[in-house]
């Protein structure tokens, strides 16, 4: 199955896949009590970068990416600068249906291998405690657990709410 993922630079026809999945996503994730303030984080999100993805990269300096099997968008990331050796794993999400075939695998390894093509010797990321298939999947291929918090304020990296967050780096 991997041989057929392709990964492509996000283009904007890929916009209306790429906002599906990330609420479609967001909303799997939401706890019951949580519901409204993931609500109010895809509303936020949306605004501030998922519907504007082409500037929000552009203006980090950073890049977007989409999985494609066939025309289907079946997963999607990006990377900013996090430093000035290193990029920042971005939205980095798999659809449900999909999962289990090495997608996540290969947009991970994408990932390192443009950091390294770039000369960048670390890759950070952040994910939080109700992702816990990601926090396995992301120790499992290496990165080090560097710091945790408790996020009581929403941004367009996380909920808020007091939702564990959980950030790694990888040496490359």
């Amino acid at each position: 199955m991997n041989d057929h993922i392709i990964i492509r630079p996000f283009a904007e026809a890929d916009a209306p896949e790429v906002r599906e999945l990330f609420i479609r996503i967001n909303r799997l994730l939401a706890p019951a009590d949580l519901k409204d303030a993931f609500e109010a984080y895809i509303v936020s999100a949306l605004r501030e970068e998922i519907d504007r993805i082409s500037e929000y990269y552009g203006e980090k300096s950073g890049a977007f990416w989409v999985a494609v099997i066939g025309i289907r968008v079946v997963g999607m990331f990006g990377l900013e600068p996090s430093g000035p050796e290193a990029m920042e794993l971005r939205r980095m999400y798999v659809d449900p249906d999909w999962r289990r075939r090495g997608i996540a695998q290969k947009m991970l390894q994408f990932a390192e291998d443009h950091c390294r093509i770039h000369h960048l010797s670390r890759l950070d990321l952040s994910t939080s405690e109700v992702q816990s298939e990601a926090l396995s999947f992301y120790r499992n291929a290496g990165y080090q657990l560097v710091r945790e918090e408790v996020a009581g304020s929403p941004s367009n990296k996380t909920v808020g709410g007091g939702i564990r967050r959980y950030h790694f780096q990888k040496s490359l």
